[in-house]
């Protein structure tokens, strides 16, 4: 596996409240989005159809494992961020990485799009179709519920969205970024990034982003616009007991 090179980053953000992206996920779920959770105290997740992400508010607790085998399933597959100890018994490593955490700084210039068009309930299976093609994450049928997205059409195809994923109090994670093979190269992607978060600062919030650490294209050019590697995060896909 390829790990991002900390020299990678332009800058170094200013962020003293940032202790929330530590977990963004569950503070994610325990915040602005506590009407999508699931779970309990422990462990929450979203909907099925809306997000495949699985939160644990610590590690430290004992009890956690239980409590995700009971929320998820016996026999189910689910990524965990964050933990890094030995599984415990019955449990099945089946992969892992690393992604990389990235926020906004002061040389972050956003702006809003002319050509940007708000996308929602409608527009569901031409998001769905782009993801299919261009593969920028996780995204279900329901993910636009979760913030604000946006899209270009040109002769009516949708060819470049961007949008809002996690929400953290005070963040606002910029995800789905996806630009057809055929629009590349056109300033697409930084146009719709720098319209999210535009939107997103006018609210109050503040901007991030993930991105697998193995991109470097897409963290180099994330750089460029603004945003500095916060941190390197860890993930592993595992299966519960049967």
């Amino acid at each position: 596996m390829t790990s991002i090179d900390p020299a990678l980053s332009s800058a170094s953000p200013d962020t003293p409240d940032d202790a929330v992206l530590d977990n963004a996920a569950w503070h994610s779920l325990a915040g602005p989005h506590a009407r999508f959770a699931i779970g309990g105290d422990l462990v929450r997740r979203y909907p099925q159809d809306v997000a495949p992400f699985v939160a644990v508010r610590t590690w430290d607790d004992p009890g956690v494992w239980e409590a995700m085998r009971d929320l998820v399933g016996a026999g189910a597959e689910v990524g965990l961020s964050g933990y890094e100890g030995e599984l415990p018994e019955g449990w099945e490593f089946l992969g892992g990485g690393e992604g990389v955490q990235l926020v906004e700084t002061a040389a972050l210039h956003p702006r809003p799009d002319d050509e940007a068009i708000e996308l929602g309930a409608a527009d569901a299976a031409d998001m769905m179709a782009i993801v299919e093609r261009n593969q920028p994450g996780p995204f279900r049928p329901r993910t636009h519920e979760l913030g604000r997205y946006i899209g270009i059409r040109r002769e009516g195809r949708l060819v470049a969205m961007a949008g809002e994923r996690l929400h953290p109090t005070g963040w606002t994670e910029i995800s789905a970024v996806a630009v057809d093979a055929d629009h590349r190269r056109q300033g697409l992607a930084s146009r719709l990034v720098l319209d999210v978060a535009f939107h997103i600062q006018q609210r109050g919030d503040r901007a991030m982003m993930h991105a697998a650490a193995t991109n470097l294209g897409a963290i180099a050019a994330y750089e460029r616009l603004g945003f500095a590697l916060r941190r390197v995060n860890r993930f592993a896909a595992v299966r519960t007991p049967a």
